[in-house]
């Protein structure tokens, strides 16, 4: 498989070909310089695997640093056609979604990574080392002790011999430890699997094209101890306070920037490090203002309530800082470019080792100049390229950037978006110094440089190789920088320089061993613990069987660090974290937040020789446990943590893809109308008068439908003794008679096909009246003998103009007084007009081609007509949906006089007449009930009532009067609940983000329209359109009459399945409760975890002491606990837990509560408001169910701000912050404007965590539960309705919407200060913002008012008839309850 990527292709060189010849043979470790081509020899190994490579086996890349994906990503592309995936950890991995990483492992060909990706793959088995062919390790030498490179080879070998991949590593540095270079390269190649192998043949042509740099030594004076610079240094004007040195935050603390500015004081002298330190203080400053500031810094006063936070008093102190910050400003920041510095640097600022690299940098210029400084850390190099060019000398010469790869918060230096705008700058020589920490030494693609400088000591060889190959050009200089005592460096130099050539001679023999090589005494690997070898050999590999995914050592403290990660927490809580204490034996401590027994939380490690060793044991202990927990599931990713394309229900079975489903779907859906070997007659009554029999193949229930003017239904069927080889004559007279009778008083077109139901004349005695119907039949246009026709026939008879062959008229009375040359009327002019004339004109089809001319006698009669009024809609009124039909089987229109001559009449009685008018909507009924009973039967669902299910499964494009969006609203709520049950029994060892996750899951579309086609749910949807264009009850070409099928093809949308779903499920909750609905689901498939009442599913509620404290929560409530400590944990917030006791928080309950709130308001809303459509139910369910709501609930109701248990000074201050706001709240400003209040979340999460108690504590008894919930919100329920005031965000959207005006308008995410909020942006200007707030939704709803009001002012120069140029018109906005409509 091929890529789209331009594919360039480049000659090897001799050298390049002599290692790629060796690595086809076996593993090898190419220990070339820096820019020899190391890449390009991996390329082509990596095209030589895939060309011979058929089994569907990856190639992996691995990189030690994030630049290097996209660079080495980006080679093998261009120089090859292989599929090339990069990977790194800012590239949003979702390790859990399996079928999407199926797929990319399906797409792409080789994969350039960083390792711990590759790790994460293998732990979680999404691949295993015998799924690759290859892996290439770019910096290898990096593969030892605990470094991603080791830990995938330790992988690598426990794979068998013969399906393990080859092993290509690179490096130009395979000797770490020069004291033992033998013994590093042994470790290295044991630790590949592979020989380090070094060019033999081609040596000449190797140096030809790497010549080496001239290295130089520049020595430089001791920093003095005083300058020519200006007094007090920002350090001792800053020194003085004392809150500085008690900051700690996240980026840091003083301490930290303390020893940096010494760092940079010393290295690059008193200007640039008291820059620094300007800008750190400015940070911390502002951070500490941030968290201590209170008022709202909005542009309006129109947020009543203030920010959620702590109340904390800003210290004086901070002013003061905050002046002298102010006082030094001019010094370090230019106020147009804050990146730029106010003027020149003297070099009298500046330390002598600054100075001297000026002159090295000012003797080595030239118009081509390109170089890099490498320095040690990431200040030196941000502040020491800032200053170089502002110095007088080099001013216009030097261009700096620097580039530290990952950054530190707290250090004020670029992202890693902006390093790579510095390298390509440097790359494409806009810069031309490049000032870098150690991370641009390995592998990165920079031009080769004319000088090299090592600003500060180099440590060790590798560092001194690697820095050196930057200086690649033949007339390269390498310059290391040594102050003039350090005579110890001097001398380390010197042996990295008389150590260098032979390490080279040793990896080029490769059967060399040196010993004589000395080393400096500070040795590197000092700075790790070494592992004993009775740790290493009392390690232990955990496989889960069924997955094969695995934890190791080297793995399980990452995995006990990820879990920990996806525990929820709010903003006044810190991310839980795993604690560790202990040296030799470690014990592990886990957050009290995950919901586990005390004896599951702590875990005590077995003794072992490092402190590094028994924290890897103990969390390797504490991952093995969680698994048999089900915390970890067997891909050993945190349970429930899934979120990706990878889709499985909670029981961990997994639900397919359901993309394929058509979005219309071509359904066989339930249907009576058949045309059988036996066929049953039900008569047809309304008010106790038998009208007619229907006849078809299937037997009806009684079917009841109420009108305005009585009442219509079926009787039981009776079975026909017809045989259809005899009765042919008799079945082909009941369908003609049919078809005749359809035509005439229903479609009013000619009827194609085969009727599927029959509708009889039948006589006194029940029997099917065969003249009537042959009387009518063999005259279908009518009878024209009108001398037997006289007044009782009046209103009984039917009548056709042959003028108007598409209307039927029924008989009122014959007119023997009148003629059609009677005089019908006079006109203005005095013109006499008869009726014939009249008629002559009317019926004259003036555009007919073959001038038809109408059929009008002279003589003869005129005959008193009345219109009949055919049924063309099918619609009937369901008890309790509202709608009302009329009946149009007897409806008549204002009489007509037509001349007799011209009309015939038809033998089709009263009864039958009015029979064919009710058929379509009783067919419709019949239809719905047989559909639903079905749909009961063979889905076993129990007793819900006929008519909620009809209403369940008819969607709301039937059309019907009624539809299923009511109940699907309700279902939803019900699914919710009766779901968040069973999840919170089931994984009783998992937080409410855990469950959270199941939960959408199981309640999800996807979900939904798996198990409504598992069980088959679409056989029985309605969709049928009442409006009837032709007659739809037509056998279909297939039909068997000697076993028909009883389907009859229909067409609709796939979503309408999910609605069903639920819909059935509020059908079920309205019929018999919750236990009905418990049954319903369970059989619908739904994750309900069984039938049986949660009552006796689940166990008794315990009885525990209650303690006094909530004696009048309960009185408040109106219920009495059981379980006292069950209350206790309601209303116990998380940080309430310590060491000593490990207490349950309310999150689980929370997660339970929640989701009855939500079936109870909108079960209040279904019953108080009949009429209400969905939108009109879910709307005020919001206004009701929120965080406003609830916490105005919670401390104006039940007073929760006194008994919730947290132990969180900052929490704490903010709920009595906010409590007296909530207090003098009424709840209708909360419904009106609860917008603009933003309460502490603890508020609301400790109410919903009160109610999940009551139902847990009641025996999940939901009726108490609902009753106690009603109770409690009595007051905010009463004032609940559709028409609830809408949030300025949805008013301003409706107001531009009823507009003629087309844009689009944004909400943006806008700094105002250091603060975000949010600003409106229509037709590319922002119209109002940015305004801050408590909290970004405060403040959109804020910005969406004014910007409401600015637009509708015609005096602004924002108004929207003004700045719209959609159209010319009308900008006025509406009235709100014309809004509210609309909406």
């Amino acid at each position: 498989m091929t890529s789209n990527v331009l594919v360039t292709e480049l000659l090897p060189r001799k050298y390049q070909e002599e290692i790629f010849t060796q690595a086809q043979q076996g593993n090898i470790i190419a220990a070339l310089d820096t820019g020899s081509g190391k890449t390009f020899i991996s390329t082509l190994l990596i095209k030589w695997i895939a060309a011979k490579n058929n089994d569907g086996r990856k190639i992996m890349f691995f990189v030690p640093k994030v630049p290097l994906v996209e660079q080495q990503g980006d080679f093998i592309s261009q120089h090859s056609s292989l599929r090339v995936l990069k990977l790194h950890g800012s590239s949003n991995i979702d390790i859990s979604d399996r079928n999407g990483w199926k797929l990319k492992f399906q797409q792409h060909d080789v994969f350039v990574l960083t390792a711990q990706i590759f790790l994460n793959f293998l732990t979680h088995s999404l691949l295993k080392i015998q799924d690759v062919a290859l892996l290439v390790f770019d910096e290898c030498h990096h593969a030892r002790k605990k470094h991603a490179y080791a830990i995938i080879m330790h992988e690598y070998m426990q794979c068998p011999p013969g399906k393990r991949p080859k092993v290509f590593g690179m490096t130009a540095s395979p000797v770490w430890n020069p004291k033992n270079p033998a013994a590093s390269i042994r470790t290295l190649e044991t630790t590949l699997d592979a020989k380090v192998i070094g060019v033999r043949q081609h040596i000449d042509e190797l140096a030809e094209n790497l010549p080496k740099p001239t290295e130089m030594i520049v020595f430089y004076p001791p920093p003095p101890q005083d300058y020519d610079y200006p007094s007090p240094l920002l350090w001792d004007a800053l020194n003085v306070f004392t809150l500085l040195k008690n900051v700690d935050l996240d980026s840091g603390s003083w301490a930290d920037v303390e020893r940096r500015y010494f760092v940079t004081l010393n290295n690059l002298g008193p200007y640039a490090a008291s820059s620094y330190l300007f800008s750190e203080a400015s940070y911390l400053i502002t951070r500490l203002f941030a968290i201590y500031r209170l008022a709202d810094d909005s542009e309006t006063n129109e947020l009543v309530v203030p920010r959620s936070s702590s109340p904390k008093e800003i210290p004086s102190e901070l002013f003061d800082i905050a002046d002298v910050l102010v006082d030094y400003q001019a010094y370090f920041t230019k106020m147009d470019d804050p990146s730029s510095l106010p003027s020149s640097v003297s070099l009298d600022w500046c330390t002598p080792k600054v100075r001297m690299l000026a002159e090295v940098l000012r003797d080595h210029h030239s118009p081509t100049f390109q170089g890099i400084i490498f320095v040690e850390q990431r200040q030196i190099a941000t502040y020491l390229a800032k200053i170089l060019p502002h110095i007088p000398k080099l001013n216009g010469i030097v261009k700096c950037g620097s580039f530290v790869g990952g950054v530190a918060t707290s250090e004020r230096v670029s992202s890693d978006g902006g390093q790579e705008q510095v390298a390509r700058a440097f790359r494409e020589k806009k810069i031309n110094l490049l000032v870098a920490t150690s991370v641009a030494e390995e592998g990165l693609d920079f031009p080769a440089c004319d000088v090299v400088i090592r600003f500060d000591s180099l440590d060790h060889v590798v560092g001194y190789v690697q820095s050196r190959g930057r200086a690649r050009n033949k007339r390269s200089k390498f310059i290391v920088m040594i102050q003039e005592d350090d005579y110890a460096y001097q001398e380390r130099y010197q042996k990295f320089m008389d150590t260098e050539p032979k390490l080279k001679e040793a990896y080029q023999a490769q059967l060399q061993l040196f010993q004589d090589v000395l080393n400096p005494d500070d040795d590197d690997d000092d700075e790790e613990e070494e592992e004993s070898a009775a740790d290493l050999a009392s390690r232990e590999r955990y496989m889960v069987p069924s997955t094969s995914a695995f934890v190791t050592y080297d793995s399980a403290i990452s995995l006990i660090s990820h879990l920990c990660s996806f525990i929820p927490h709010d903003l006044y809580t810190t991310q839980p974290a795993p604690v560790y204490t202990g040296d030799f034996q470690s014990t592990l401590r886990l957050p009290a937040s995950l919901p586990l027994p005390p004896e599951a939380l702590v875990y005590q490690g077995p003794i072992k020789d490092s402190k590094k060793e028994a924290k890897r044991a103990v969390s390797f202990l504490a991952v093995k446990r969680l698994h048999e927990l089900d915390v970890f599931d067997d891909y050993l990713l945190p349970a429930g943590s899934r979120r990706g394309k990878d889709f499985q229900d909670a029981e961990g079975k997994p639900v397919p893809d359901m993309s394929h489903v058509a979005y219309m779907m071509d359904v066989k859906v339930r249907d009576p109308w058949v045309i059988s070997k036996k066929m049953w007659m039900h008569p047809i009554v309304i008010d106790g008068k038998v009208l007619a029999g229907l006849i078809t193949g299937t037997r009806i229930d009684r079917t009841q439908i109420d009108y305005c003017d009585g009442i219509v239904k079926t009787e039981p069927g009776r079975l026909l003794e017809l045989h259809f080889n005899k009765d042919v004559e008799c079945l082909r007279m009941m369908e003609e008679y049919t078809k005749l009778g359809i035509h005439l008083r229903i479609s009013g077109s000619p009827f194609v096909g085969r009727p599927s139901l029959l509708l009889v004349p039948v006589t006194s005695s029940m029997d099917i009246d065969f003249q009537a119907m042959e009387e009518f039949v063999s005259n279908p246009n009518g009878n024209s003998d009108w001398s037997v026709i006289g007044s009782e026939h009046y209103d009984r008879l039917l009548v056709r103009n042959v003028n108007q062959y598409g209307r039927i008229w029924f008989l009122r009375s014959i007119r023997n007084d009148l003629t059609p040359m009677s005089i019908m009327n006079v006109t203005p002019e005095g013109e006499v007009q008869t009726y014939r004339d009249y008629y002559v004109d009317k019926w004259k089809r003036k555009n007919d081609r073959n001038k038809w001319t109408p059929v009008v006698p002279e003589t003869g009669p005129m005959l008193q007509l009345s219109k009949i009024l055919r049924s063309k809609d099918t619609q009937y009124p369901l008890a309790g949906s509202g709608n009302l039909a009329t009946d149009s089987s007897s409806k008549l229109a204002g009489t007509v006089l037509i001349p007799q001559g011209c009309c015939s009449w038809l033998t089709m009685s009263n009864e039958m007449s009015r029979a064919f008018g009710l058929l379509p909507a009783l067919a419709h009924r019949i239809t719905d009930i047989y559909r639903v009973r079905a749909a009961k039967l063979e889905l076993r669902l129990p007793p819900i009532l006929d008519d909620l299910m009809v209403q369940a499964l008819t969607i709301p494009s039937a059309l019907a009067g009624y539809n299923n969006q009511r109940l699907e609203t309700l279902g939803d709520a019900v699914l919710e609940v009766c779901t968040t049950v069973h999840l919170l029994n089931q994984f009783p060892y998992r937080h409410e983000g855990q469950l959270d996750v199941l939960r959408q899951r199981s309640i999800s579309n996807r979900f939904l329209l798996y198990r409504a086609l598992n069980v088959g749910l679409e056989r029985f949807i309605t969709s049928e359109n009442p409006r009837i264009k032709a007659w739809r009850h037509i056998l279909e070409e297939n039909n068997d009459e000697l076993s028909p099928s009883r389907c009859a093809s229909r067409n609709y949308p796939r979503r309408s399945l999910q609605d069903c779903m639920e819909a059935t499920l509020g059908a079920a909750f309205l019929t018999g409760g919750m236990q009905m609905a418990l049954q319903t689901g369970n059989t619908l498939g739904l994750m309900f975890g069984g039938p049986s009442p949660w009552s006796l599913r689940y166990s008794q509620v315990e009885s525990t002491p209650m303690s006094p404290m909530f004696t009048k929560l309960q009185e408040l409530l109106g219920y009495n606990f059981n379980n006292g400590r069950l209350l206790r944990e309601a209303l116990t917030h998380p940080s309430f837990s310590s060491a000593a006791e490990v207490i349950p928080s309310y999150q689980r309950l929370e997660f339970l509560g929640d989701a009855i709130l939500n079936l109870v308001v909108i079960h209040h809303l279904y019953n108080k408001y009949p009429t209400a459509d969905s939108a009109q139910l879910a709307f005020p369910r919001t206004k009701a169910v929120c965080a406003q709501a609830l916490a105005f609930l919670a401390v104006k109701k039940l007073a929760l701000h006194h008994m919730i248990l947290l132990n969180n000074v900052d929490l704490s201050q903010a709920i009595d912050s906010y409590v007296p706001h909530l207090q003098a709240a009424s709840p209708q400003t909360i419904i009106d404007n609860g917008w603009r209040f933003d309460p502490p979340k603890a508020l609301s999460d400790v109410f919903e965590s009160v109610i999940g108690a009551v139902l847990v504590d009641s025996g999940y008894n939901y009726e108490k539960t609902a009753c106690v919930t009603e109770f409690i919100m009595e007051d905010i329920l009463s004032i609940l309705s559709p028409s609830v005031r809408l949030d300025p965000i949805s008013t301003l959207m409706q107001w531009i919407s009823s507009s003629v005006c087309q844009a689009q308008i944004k909400f943006i995410v806008a700094s105002k200060g250091e603060r975000e909020g949010m600003q409106v942006e229509i037709h590319g200007l922002v119209v109002a913002g940015p305004i801050v707030s408590t909290s970004l939704v405060v403040a959109k709803n804020l910005v969406a008012e004014r910007a409401l009001a600015i637009l509708q002012d015609s005096c602004h120069q924002y108004c929207l008839s003004r700045i719209c140029d959609c159209n010319n018109g009308d900008f006025a906005p509406l009235e709100g309850n014309v809004m509210r409509e609309n909406l």
